[in-house]
């Protein structure tokens, strides 16, 4: 079987190998309450496909091993990349334990979509060069080493999943490292065709979030790197940066 991240909502932002297993798929298991029905409607018509919002783990896990055990290719559907807050741990595990043998395709992240639907690097020389990816704790809680008191104090670009709930606290806390001015990006159902892209600041993000009634599948980016001037530039396509490929003043290495 195979375990699918079905990307940020657009069905043309799925990887060839993702497109091709829903395609192939006998049995769809998916997240309906996440994933784009347009991406369901990628498999075969006489396919059945499986709702998992309101299942458990041990549910989940029973009606796909029923479907594998009754010979069919069976697609495990997940928003997003599988590997970012899908449950794909304990899902391995227990398919290992039953003997189950599973492919993980990855797929395109939240935080990817909106950086590009925004055209904006997460990463600039000379202004960010780290992107932390997290979560308000809310109630699953996080590692203490990994709250966001601790890994706001980097001042990266912070890309903040399943917080929008939780986004008064949120914002207190970022303050107390990232300037108020910090530009956030506000992104709801990206790539969707009821997209919400909102630009504020660190300051107005609890208010913006709370006027645009924004309470899931909103993501948040928090970054610099958002407001950083044209004139910042990689180091690697300097005139006179040496490498492996190019030697000083824009010739070969070889010369």
């Amino acid at each position: 079987m195979a375990i699918v991240g079905a990307g940020p909502g657009a069905p043309d932002l799925l990887t060839l190998r993702a497109h091709q297993r829903i395609r192939e798929a006998q049995a769809l298991i998916w997240a309906d309450s996440l994933v784009s029905p347009a991406v369901a409607a990628l498999a075969p018509a006489d396919c059945p496909r499986i709702s998992t919002r309101s299942l458990t783990l041990e549910a989940v896990m029973k009606v796909t091993l029923e479907q594998v055990r009754a010979g069919k290719r069976v697609v495990r559907l997940h928003d997003g990349d599988p590997c970012l807050y899908g449950a794909l741990h304990e899902q391995i595990c227990r398919l290992g334990e039953a003997g189950v043998e599973v492919e993980v395709v990855p797929g395109v992240s939240a935080y990817q979509a909106t950086a590009a639907a925004l055209g904006q690097a997460l990463t600039i020389p000379g202004v960010v060069q780290t992107v932390v990816l997290t979560r308000a704790a809310g109630r699953t809680g996080t590692p203490e080493r990994e709250a966001l008191k601790q890994v706001a104090a980097l001042q990266a670009s912070l890309c903040l999943y399943l917080s929008a709930r939780h986004v008064e606290a949120v914002q207190e806390e970022l303050l107390l490292h990232y300037p108020a001015d910090t530009p956030v990006a506000i992104a709801f159902r990206v790539s969707w065709p009821d997209e919400r892209l909102l630009l504020t600041t660190l300051a107005a993000m609890a208010a913006t979030t709370t006027e645009h009634k924004l309470i899931r599948t909103t993501l948040y980016l928090v970054s610099p790197a958002l407001a950083a001037s044209p004139g910042y530039r990689s180091r690697l396509y300097a005139p006179g940066h040496t490498h492996l490929f190019r030697g000083g003043h824009g010739q070969n290495a070889s010369r």
